[in-house]
């Protein structure tokens, strides 16, 4: 893990100039793109060229695990249901499947923690470290080494689509139980109380939200004090509080770093995780694209975190990845603008 991270270097700062200087000369009022232009800069910093590659094969990877947490009360949901979830989408039956379809996008399930019981679906990568994580109100959810694997599981599936040729990562997840980690995740992270960054999630209504709220409160109390012991830094937080899906989609964004690919990031569990990544690797954060604003309260802590704003607020709340795989055009089209656009002095040239 050190030295994937090792391997992260920051985005190309004089890429990024480069774009904004082409985009000052090309075709059309300057600033006329708006963001559209300040995201193609980014485009040129991540891959250190300009004007950037267009992705043209992207993949999101939907990790899914299950959380001991659960036994709180805090879902409306059976644990079942993320195997019947997990299970639907390597059938090609989620929105996740639908929605990629429609851009484009490559979809590839892991479990890396699931409480599976049956044989591994057809379809379904299987890296699970264990089933499912401890009640993070009790004890750590992870030991740091059970962390450390399911982030080396997500790097590893990461690095092996980057070979086969994918050139945009889009980051998902599935598992019931998870909105309650990635708000103590945020508030870890972030020092936000927890009624600010504590949402529904996939509940019916707000009737177990002031319970996962003390739930989170217990946690982070518990894990001060664990902290205060020894169990300090990023990873020991992430191992305390995430979830393996967490973990996993980590690796998978250093990874995306590591390959100079710009990361897109979907709603408030994996941006949870990214900003657990970008403690553990600060020049990560260059490489990520908030895809949306997720409806559920901590998402709108990423874009902060990012240095940008998400690019899309449909609120949503499903996960899977399908706020992130709507922003893939958008992020096509801000790298083909500046690649296939004509400028200023060509049209003045054409127009002599």
């Amino acid at each position: 893990m050190e030295e994937l991270i090792g391997s992260v270097l920051q985005v190309d700062h004089a890429a990024f100039e480069r774009a904004r200087e082409r985009h000052a000369g090309l075709a059309k009022p300057p600033g006329s793109l708006g963001r559209l232009e300040d995201l193609g800069a980014r485009l040129a910093a991540i891959s250190g060229r300009c004007p950037p590659p267009v992705p043209s094969s992207p993949a999101v990877v939907v990790a899914a695990a299950d959380h001991g947490v659960h036994a709180q009360g805090v879902s409306d949901w059976p644990q079942e249901v993320t195997a019947a979830m997990v299970a639907t989408a390597a059938s090609g039956g989620a929105a996740v499947n639908a929605i990629a379809r429609t851009v484009g996008a490559r979809v590839v399930v892991v479990d890396v923690g699931t409480l599976r019981l049956g044989p591994v679906p057809d379809g379904v990568r299987d890296e699970r470290v264990r089933s499912a994580t401890r009640d993070l109100a009790v004890e750590p959810a992870m030991t740091l080494e059970e962390c450390r694997t399911a982030i080396r599981a997500g790097a590893r599936v990461a690095a092996e689509l980057i070979d086969g040729g994918t050139d945009l990562l889009v980051t998902g997840e599935v598992g019931i139980g998870n909105t309650t980690a990635s708000a103590a995740l945020f508030a870890a992270f972030t020092g936000a109380d927890p009624s600010d960054v504590t949402g529904k999630g996939a509940n019916l209504d707000h009737g177990r939200t002031p319970l996962k709220v003390e739930v989170v409160r217990t946690a982070l109390a518990r894990h001060a004090t664990d902290a205060a012991a020894g169990a300090q830094g990023p990873l020991a937080t992430l191992a305390s509080l995430g979830g393996l899906e967490h973990a996993a989609l980590v690796g998978v964004m250093l990874a995306g770093a590591a390959a100079r690919i710009p990361v897109v990031i979907d709603g408030v569990v994996t941006g949870a995780a990214a900003l657990a990544a970008v403690a553990l690797c600060p020049d990560l954060a260059g490489y990520l694209v908030a895809g949306h604003t997720s409806a559920e309260p901590g998402g709108r802590t990423l874009p902060d975190r990012v240095g940008e704003p998400a690019l899309l607020d449909l609120r949503l709340r499903l996960g899977e990845g399908t706020g992130a795989l709507l922003a893939v055009p958008l992020v096509q089209a801000a790298a083909r603008v500046l690649t296939e656009m004509a400028t200023l002095a060509d049209v003045t040239k054409d127009a002599g």
